[in-house]
């Protein structure tokens, strides 16, 4: 047996060497596209968890406010108002076309007062009178001054328009106006629409 290839030995020495390197950087690479791969995992898997919160909350939100519009309007959608046309036709008698006026019940069906309630009949005119139905027995029969302060809960006031020749009622329709327990003014008109006033609206 000869003496060895010194002169291979450092050439098979590097290559070991080059292999060796090339197997820790394909490890390195390896295990950085691992962690890579479970950040981006990790990444998604949070974005999926934190659009699901946003989602529940947003939920959670709009169903608050719901409950809260719904506990805003309840006690308006509580209040009543029935109404109807009465009068007299005088053409036989007098020879003129007789008068009419309105005739509306504002009903407080809720647990709660309401304050300030106003009927109005068109744009231009107020009730010309109101009084408590409950009251119809009292010595002044349940008379209330127009507009009426306070209608307790379970109470109900008639309203009366001005008296008009019969053609002039049906254009000047009831329209009532009221202030909820909460402070919050509302209108109610002939054909069933409720509707807030706005703060700086005319009431």
């Amino acid at each position: 047996m000869g003496p060895a290839d010194w002169g291979d030995v450092p050439t098979w020495i590097g290559g070991a060497g080059a292999l060796a390197a090339g197997w820790f950087a394909y490890q390195t690479i390896k295990s950085q596209r691992q962690q890579i791969g479970e950040q981006q995992a990790f990444i998604v898997e949070q974005t999926r968890f934190m659009d699901d919160q946003r989602e529940n909350l947003e939920l959670e939100r709009a169903e608050l406010r719901a409950q809260a519009e719904e506990r805003r309007v309840s006690q308006a959608r509580q209040i009543h108002m029935d109404f109807h046309t009465w009068g007299y036709s005088s053409e036989d008698v007098y020879g003129g076309s007789g008068y009419s006026a309105w005739r509306v019940e504002v009903g407080n069906r809720s647990d709660d007062p309401i304050h300030d309630v106003v009927v109005r009949f068109g744009e231009t005119y107020s009730a010309a009178s109101a009084r408590e139905r409950q009251g119809s027995h009292h010595p002044d029969r349940g008379q209330r001054s127009v507009p009426v302060e306070l209608i307790p809960a379970g109470h109900t006031v008639v309203f009366e328009s001005p008296h008009w020749e019969e053609p002039t009622v049906d254009n000047n329709r009831p329209a009532l106006l009221f202030t909820d327990d909460g402070g919050v003014r509302w209108r109610h008109d002939s054909y069933g629409k409720l509707e807030e006033v706005p703060a700086d609206g005319a009431s």
